[in-house]
């Protein structure tokens, strides 16, 4: 019998394994929603966010920037909080189906390859600024911007600790 930790461990997957996962779900008719983010200090916002954008669908995965990824897009004092941590952070929510870390800047690489039904991003984006967005709206996806919460941000929350 799997512990609670090994359960949530268990929602963490490398890309051979989620392919085959999503290829399984989409086989049962089950849309499937993707997002991406750093996730680093999770806050309401982050969990308001993902809550949206798993009622989108029937099962959530979550692409998660790693360490050495965030550090190339936030500078390098960020993370705050370490990938493994993050992730774990992640799969604690039992609405999120799938946490995937990625290496690259961007997750192009496992939007191709996992091919979503929903595309997700915040409301800092625009529809030609989220990477991915054409790729999944040739095959016939959908991409949903969800709007932010107000007063939540990571970066207000530093600038708070730190202030």
């Amino acid at each position: 019998m799997l512990t609670k930790l090994e359960i949530i461990q268990n929602k963490i997957y490398k890309i051979d394994e989620l392919s085959r996962l999503v290829n399984q779900w989409h086989m049962l008719s089950k849309k499937v929603v993707f997002t991406n983010g750093c996730f680093d200090i999770m806050h309401r916002g982050h969990n308001t966010y993902l809550l949206q954008a798993a009622e989108l669908g029937n099962r959530l995965v979550v692409g998660l920037n790693s360490d050495s990824s965030v550090r190339r897009l936030k500078g390098e004092k960020r993370p705050v909080v370490d990938e493994y941590s993050r992730a774990l952070n992640l799969a604690m929510h039992t609405y999120i189906d799938a946490v995937i870390l990625f290496e690259e800047e961007t997750p192009l690489n496992l939007i191709e390859r996992l091919r979503p039904d929903v595309l997700v991003k915040g409301g800092d984006y625009r529809l030609e600024t989220i990477v991915g967005a054409e790729t999944v709206l040739n095959y016939g996806g959908r991409v949903e911007i969800i709007p932010f919460l107000p007063g939540y941000s990571t970066t207000a929350i530093l600038e708070k600790m730190l202030g």
